[in-house]
């Protein structure tokens, strides 16, 4: 048996689950069909009919049909919730030292390892590649930009805006630098560590050893007087961290001091035992310069540390925390 095509032009097989044929005598809900007897609604459908009810319920079919696809984003995600997170960009600022490489690249891959599914990617502000506005360029979306800085100065207050602001495609944000931070203190400490620089502490207190400990902090250095700042409260952290070993901060560049004028600062505090912190993210060239500066010994750069690692993270969840991500080139924390 087959549909009568009546009125509306159907035509079809009988329903096998509906218990009821379509060819006149019953409907989809047992009533009467649609060969002009009656509708949807038990109302005539033929010729004189009018369609108000089968009108009424594509109307709210279209209505929740648009309801349920505008809670999906335009690629079937919900929104409110992102399908991915935004890219992780570390900015890094760069070396002839082909150590330097290895070592961020090595941070990166511990950052990764830390958080799974979170895509992370290397910019340098120059001597390396890939640049920071390469790197940029090759993406889309959204971004937060972490700088593996350990403080205010040039780069972050110039150079990186200019570099999202030359990338209008991207929805940035800019964390702010890696430093201060009790976690760099942590690193730093280690660092000393490593490089067998024993304290002369027992129980958290320093002793009365003849031989008093003293420690310069070296850092790149800047004209900035918020560079200075942030790099003085690290070396605060540390001396905190030591016990209360004094820890005096030595720059390879800017106004200074520099790394010797800091140790002999300490060394007329009656610190004979002094040890230079390597305050730097990489290997390069003012780490080897004031690592030769050292009176004895000189630890490693911040490198892969897992303090360093989780840091990364803390920043990039800091950025996202402060506001949504709405407005292009928008730098927090700095």
């Amino acid at each position: 048996m087959t549909l009568d095509p009546g009125p509306l032009g159907l035509s079809g097989p009988v329903r096998p689950d509906s218990g009821a044929a379509c060819d006149g005598t019953a409907g989809l809900d047992g009533k009467a069909g649609f060969d002009g007897t009656a509708g949807l609604d038990g109302k005539a459908v033929d010729g004189t009919a009018d369609f108000d009810s089968a009108q009424r319920l594509m109307t709210r079919f279209t209505t929740q049909l648009t309801t349920q696809l505008d809670r999906l984003g335009a690629h079937g995600v919900r929104r409110g919730r992102r399908d991915r997170p935004p890219t992780l960009v570390a900015v890094a600022h760069g070396s002839r030292d082909p150590e330097a490489l290895r070592t961020v690249t090595a941070l990166l891959d511990r950052v990764r390892a830390l958080r799974p599914g979170l895509p992370v990617r290397l910019g340098h502000i120059e001597l390396n590649q890939p640049l920071l506005s390469d790197t940029l360029a090759a993406l889309r979306g959204e971004v937060v930009l972490v700088p593996l800085l350990l403080s205010r100065g040039y780069h972050i207050k110039q150079d990186i805006p200019d570099a999202v602001a030359a990338a209008p495609h991207l929805t940035a944000r800019i964390a702010a630098p890696l430093g201060p931070d009790p976690l760099l203190a942590e690193a730093l400490d280690a660092r000393l560590a490593e490089a067998a620089y024993a304290w002369p502490m027992e129980a958290g207190r320093q002793t009365s050893a003849p031989h008093r400990a003293g420690v310069v902090l070296a850092a790149a250095g800047s004209r900035d007087p918020d560079a200075a700042l942030d790099t003085a409260r690290t070396a605060a952290l540390l001396g905190a961290r030591l016990g209360g070993v004094p820890v005096l901060p030595g720059y390879a560049s800017g106004s200074g001091p520099t790394v010797p004028e800091a140790v002999r600062a300490l060394a007329a505090l009656g610190r004979d035992r002094i040890a230079v912190a390597s305050y730097f993210t990489a290997p390069g060239r003012f780490a080897t310069q004031c690592a030769n500066a050292a009176p004895g010994v000189a630890a490693a750069p911040l490198g892969a540390h897992p303090a360093v690692a989780r840091l990364v993270l803390r920043r990039y969840e800091q950025a996202l925390a402060s506001a949504p991500l709405s407005h292009p080139a928008a730098t927090v924390g700095v």
